[in-house]
């Protein structure tokens, strides 16, 4: 398909991003820049959160990965449930009765100013590297479907894209993010049922018949009971809650989305809803990998894992359905880029340097710095998504997960024994408490199979991490002391 006319579509599409950004983004202060004025829409938040939850990333990998791990990705997703239901009644009624902007707030409230700056500073390491491997990974398909025909270097495409990113985002903030990824995940869905339709059209399959071709081809399996095996499903549903936990609840990006409704009852009907609503979405991508393994058979496609669903929309599948596979490859690419430069934006300013605390800056001031931090972070995102495309992985969802069971790990222990437990830390160790748990699990993910024989760990890590910290918190703690009455 010719490359100018997907360029076109592309630009139409970003065009009406930016109608609706100006719309959002009009009389745009601070406040609705962090947390849209807690007025948002509470199905508006839940419908749109999908995109941000899901990204490029799984647009590509999850289903590429079927061949090698067949439905196994489900089980993760029905830990991810577990985890929302967790988020909805302990983490946001915690949340909404603090009242707070950042959610990093409660650890300084709860464990000290210093626990609170770690806290902060490792959501803005997680974040970074997680959202600039999701935006690699996008701006890698389009760079080969699109712009390599006009000898535009890769540098300059991530370039034009962050560009445009901030062009929608720089005024409006969570604001316009919360219409936007609205718009975004319509496209993306739409795109997804399009291309499964597409598919069991052209082979002529009911979908009963092509859930008995995958099971012939060993494609549909969901549950796996070797309790060795990184799939087992008790480690995998485990694991996914976790996940969750710590990726949505314990997260600046996601959590500011959900308190920028009105009220408690609301973001908590946000967060089930998009609990149960994931499970659906992320069957119908794994659906979808299976009927694009069948598809690449019968069509001689060599392309396996992330290049495979590129490779099939943009040559095997007839032009309008390659164009909608781009627009719904950009749907789930700016949800996940957007809220992640606007969140990691907040949180510099909030909880690095302060910013609502800071009674010797106006409002000017307080805008003028905010947006000199936005242009910032997406400069930093240039510098990372070089980085992954000299790594270059060939699946991109292994490397976010094995990224997240590393720097969550530690949020994840911070905000656990907060909660759990009324013992006082000693605030000034605790940094170190949380830079030595993941160095330690890099010593035990590196000697695994040492350490465990056949026992392999998987994502369970991230839980490891989370207890590994908990402990050294509790090491680092003493008694609170009781109040005389």
């Amino acid at each position: 398909m010719s490359p100018l006319l997907l360029f076109s579509f592309v630009i139409g599409y970003f065009l009406i991003l930016l109608v609706v950004a100006w719309y959002t983004g009009r009389n745009s202060n601070n406040d609705s820049f962090f947390i849209g004025n807690r007025n948002s829409n509470w199905m508006l938040v839940a419908f749109g959160m999908i995109g941000t939850s899901l990204s490029g990333v799984t647009f590509v990998s999850v289903p590429g990965a079927v061949a090698r791990e067949s439905f196994a990705y489900f089980q993760i997703t029905l830990g991810y449930l577990l985890g929302y239901l967790v988020i909805a009644f302990v983490l946001l009624p915690l949340y909404y009765r603090l009242n707070l902007t950042s959610i990093y707030n409660y650890l300084s409230s709860r464990l000290g100013f210093t626990s609170y700056k770690t806290g902060a500073s490792f959501f803005i390491l997680s974040r970074t590297l997680g959202a600039t491997a999701r935006l690699y990974l996008v701006v890698k398909i389009l760079q080969d479907a699109i712009l390599e025909s006009f000898h535009v270097p890769f540098w300059l495409t991530t370039l034009i894209i962050l560009a445009m990113i901030l062009l929608y985002t720089y005024e409006g903030g969570v604001k316009t993010i919360v219409w936007t990824d609205t718009l975004q995940t319509s496209c993306m869905l739409l795109g997804l049922v399009i291309c499964v339709y597409y598919i069991l059209n052209h082979l002529h399959l009911g979908v009963g018949e092509s859930l008995a071709a995958m099971r012939e081809k060993g494609y549909d399996r969901i549950f796996f009971t070797d309790p060795h095996s990184k799939f087992f499903f008790l480690k995998q549903i485990l694991a996914g809650a976790f996940v969750t936990i710590t990726m949505t609840g314990m997260d600046q990006e996601m959590m500011q989305k959900n308190i920028s409704v009105k009220t408690l009852k609301d973001s908590q009907k946000n967060v089930v809803t998009l609990g149960f609503i994931m499970l659906v979405v992320i069957f119908l991508f794994l659906f979808l990998g299976g009927l694009l393994y069948l598809f690449a058979g019968t069509q001689q496609v060599t392309a396996t894992g992330d290049a495979l669903f590129p490779a099939i929309a943009l040559n095997h599948m007839p032009k309008m359905v390659s164009v909608i596979f781009i627009i719904a490859l950009i749907s789930a690419l700016f949800p996940s880029a957007d809220g992640a430069i606007t969140a990691l934006t907040s949180s510099f300013c909030i909880d690095i340097l302060g910013m609502q605390r800071r009674n010797d800056w106006n409002d000017a001031q307080k805008k003028k710095i905010r947006q000199r931090i936005h242009l910032g972070v997406a400069c930093l995102f240039l510098l990372f998504v070089m980085v992954y495309k000299w790594v270059d992985s060939s699946s991109m969802i292994g490397v976010i997960l094995k990224v997240a069971a590393y720097t969550y790990g530690p949020l994840l222990g911070l905000f656990t024994f907060g909660i759990l437990l009324k013992r006082n830390v000693q605030d000034r160790l605790v940094p170190l408490v949380c830079i030595l748990s993941p160095l330690l699990c890099l010593v035990i993910d590196k000697y695994q199979k040492a350490l465990f024989g056949s026992f392999e760990i998987g994502l369970e890590l991230l839980i490891i991490n989370g207890l590994i910290t908990f402990t050294g918190l509790w090491l680092i703690s003493s008694p609170a002391v009781k109040q005389k009455a």
